[in-house]
């Protein structure tokens, strides 16, 4: 069995080259609309399980809350031309549910009842030159699905429920655009038990009202880090990285640094955790990273770029601040709960 390298191995080349293919975007090309009123426009519901993620955290438990989750970029191929991906492909619905949710929507299973819905992701290009200002469009039909999928579980399912936001690189950006609409100075503001919005930059004034958490059971903000390798700097850190949110997914507080001793878990591709495996240290915008001791760690020794396993490398630190948040929430939200 491979390590965490695995699970999102593809991510971590792109940008050796900026030659894709692809056509001019048209909104008649793009993939037929879902409808979440139908379970299969769905990747996950409580009543909607798959074994890839019970293999990890068992069958499904009811819980008081909830947590809605959006999934990285998955569309890399630089020989797909399509500017959204169509979820009707069962390759695409295969790395959902075999990569994206079992190895990073698992983290927030123990602490709430997961609402995962398919959508047509931009391909991976729209975030590289010149292909960005050409497939603008993309992102924005990526956005609308998540956007439709969240206001029918709002409508549907979550029955005045407190909510985790969670969503990882081009998932954390759409999940921060629903915390802006939704949430930031908004009723549903009152149930936002935590945002997780990992692998893209977050700004500190980001939100009006939702504020940066700075301690472990602290509810009602967002928490936000882009992993590297310690004493590394991806060349794109002046535009991408210098400047964001770093949040310590060890210490979960400002501590600069998150100690090994307290590192409770790598989740890698053998299913396996992996405590007390690195240590981090907090920089401007970056993340840093020791190099994490699990089974096959020689194939990461050659790797600086974390982004692939920016959940993997925390996963059970943040199954465990996650079941915190949500248990304090509600102790102070019991009397109107």
């Amino acid at each position: 069995m491979k390590s965490v390298i695995y699970i999102f191995a593809p991510i971590l080349f792109l940008s050796c080259s900026t030659v894709y293919k692809t056509t001019e975007f048209n909104i008649s090309s793009i993939p037929v609309e879902l409808d979440y009123e139908n379970n299969e426009s769905w990747a996950v519901l409580p009543q909607v399980w798959n074994p890839s993620l019970e293999e990890i955290v068992g069958k499904p438990k009811e819980k008081n809350a909830d947590v809605f989750y959006v999934y990285p970029t998955l569309l890399t191929d630089k020989k797909d031309s399509s500017w959204n991906a169509d979820v009707k492909k069962a390759s695409i619905k295969k790395d959902v549910l075999q990569k994206a949710v079992a190895y990073q929507a698992s983290a927030w299973v123990k602490a709430a009842n997961l609402y995962v819905p398919y959508y047509r992701q931009a391909h991976y290009r729209i975030f590289v030159e010149p292909y960005s200002s050409l497939g603008k469009g993309a992102g924005l039909i990526a956005y609308q699905d998540v956007r439709k999928a969240f206001k029918y579980y709002l409508e549907n399912y979550n029955n005045s429920k407190p909510i985790i936001i969670a969503g990882h690189s081009q998932g954390a950006i759409h999940a921060l655009e629903l915390l802006k609409e939704f949430f930031d100075g908004k009723p549903l503001q009152k149930k936002l038990i935590a945002a997780y919005l990992v692998g893209t930059k977050v700004n500190y004034d980001e939100f009006k009202y939702i504020p940066l958490l700075n301690k472990p059971e602290a509810v009602g903000g967002f928490v936000s880090w882009n992993t590297y390798k310690i004493n590394h700097l991806p060349k794109s850190y002046e535009k991408w990285f210098k400047g964001g949110v770093v949040s310590n997914p060890i210490s979960w507080d400002e501590n600069i640094e998150g100690s090994s001793k307290l590192h409770l878990g790598v989740l890698a591709s053998d299913k396996k955790i992996y405590p007390k495996s690195l240590s981090v240290t907090k920089i401007d915008g970056i993340l840093w990273s020791t190099l994490p001791k699990i089974k096959n760690r020689f194939l990461l020794s050659f790797i600086r770029n974390y982004h692939f396993a920016d959940i993997n490398l925390f996963w059970k630190d943040i199954e465990e601040n996650a079941v915190l948040r949500t248990n304090n929430w509600f102790k102070i939200n019991q009397k109107q709960w």
